[in-house]
């Protein structure tokens, strides 16, 4: 007589072994699906790990995200200019002996900065400024936009050096943690402005006397 179904009462516990069961692919796990009929999980890629997708849904094989910074650059003025102005040339990727920036690189156009990638950056500004005559005063500013229309000042420095006589110099900076949620609006520039149109905000290509950092500190 052929048996064409088995019922649960013949089949005792621990009775079904491995050579019973039908071949599968190799890597494969077996789980379930929404309406709790056996899946089988396919077999992921070297290095990556079985996660959870949620309720209703069966786990997968996903590979972890990267840790720590993902991208770190500096970028310099290569050339002084005298007076108040947003800073929108003479821009150019810190290249010294030694160097070591990481990951995607920031681009820009005309001053205006755009970030390779969204996430939260942390923005860091240097002004090396030479002043003279009676008035010594200097703001240097990051100024940010969430339109690509319209920027705020997100951060500035002030430097005074109410003096008289030789030059003065000084540095200053400030920093901003922007949270770019889309990397077509969200931008960055800088600028200066000064109470003596003959103070001098300085740059150089061989080194940093007046510059910009920018980290991706992690997902926004």
């Amino acid at each position: 007589m052929a048996i064409d179904k088995i019922t649960t009462p013949a089949v005792t516990d621990d009775s079904v072994t491995l050579a019973k069961m039908a071949p599968g692919t190799d890597g494969n796990i077996i789980s379930y699906d929404a309406s709790g009929n056996p899946v089988a999980i396919a077999t992921g890629n070297d290095g990556q790990v079985l996660t959870s997708t949620g309720a209703g849904s069966p786990p997968a094989f996903e590979t972890l995200p990267v840790g720590g910074i993902t991208s770190a650059h500096q970028w310099r003025l290569t050339t002084s200019f005298s007076g108040s102005a947003d800073i929108t040339s003479n821009l150019e990727q810190a290249d010294s002996d030694g160097y070591g920036g990481i990951g995607s690189v920031m681009s820009q156009s005309s001053g205006v900065f755009t970030f390779p990638s969204t996430g939260v950056w942390l923005i860091s500004a240097v002004f090396f400024m030479r002043c003279n005559g009676a008035n010594r005063a200097a703001t240097g500013a990051i100024n940010t936009t969430t339109n690509n229309s319209s920027y705020d000042t997100a951060s500035n420095t002030y430097t005074s050096m109410y003096n008289s006589g030789n030059d003065t110099y000084a540095n200053s900076s400030c920093e901003f943690i922007f949270d770019v949620t889309n990397t077509t609006t969200h931008k960055v520039r800088f600028g200066v402005s000064t109470d003596n149109s003959s103070s001098v905000t300085a740059g150089d290509t061989n080194n940093n006397n007046t510059a910009f950092v920018f980290i991706r500190l992690g997902d926004t």
